[in-house]
């Protein structure tokens, strides 16, 4: 049985970036890794079987639900189209930010980012460290 998207898994982050074709998104991706684990100190987890890379951990429950869910507080996933960047649920604080960060997109609480020359790394780790210390959750 493949592990749900939502669940923490043993695999070695390590390796799966080494799996990972395009060099760039490989390196992109080691970025982000140092970025996250300085700002997080926490270790990094691969998440699902459709690899997220996740730092810290806390526990939900979805609206309606009676189910507690574990996620990751702050994450992302080395995707063919683009990285994706998981942060809080809400970006809309954050939206001075995003104006400075360079071409992206937005979803519920990700950014979309093609490659990270598109960016302004500073202004990232900026969202980063924002996101991180948000209290929009408890993390464990």
């Amino acid at each position: 049985m493949s592990p749900l998207a939502t669940s923490e898994t043993d695999s070695s982050v390590k390796d799966y970036i080494a799996t990972i074709e395009n060099p760039t998104k490989r390196e992109d991706s080691e970025t982000l890794l140092r970025i996250m684990g300085e700002v997080t100190q926490q270790e990094p987890k691969i998440w699902g079987s459709n690899p997220i890379i996740g730092f810290g951990k806390f526990t939900y429950r979805r609206k309606g639900s009676k189910e507690d869910l574990e996620w990751f507080k702050l994450g992302f996933a080395p995707r063919k189209a683009n990285l994706t960047v998981y942060l809080t649920a809400d970006l809309t604080p954050y939206e001075e930010m995003l104006s400075r960060l360079g071409k992206h997109k937005v979803g519920k609480g990700c950014l979309y980012i093609n490659k990270l020359a598109d960016v302004d790394l500073d202004v990232l780790k900026e969202l980063v460290v924002a996101s991180n210390a948000s209290d929009w959750i408890s993390s464990t």
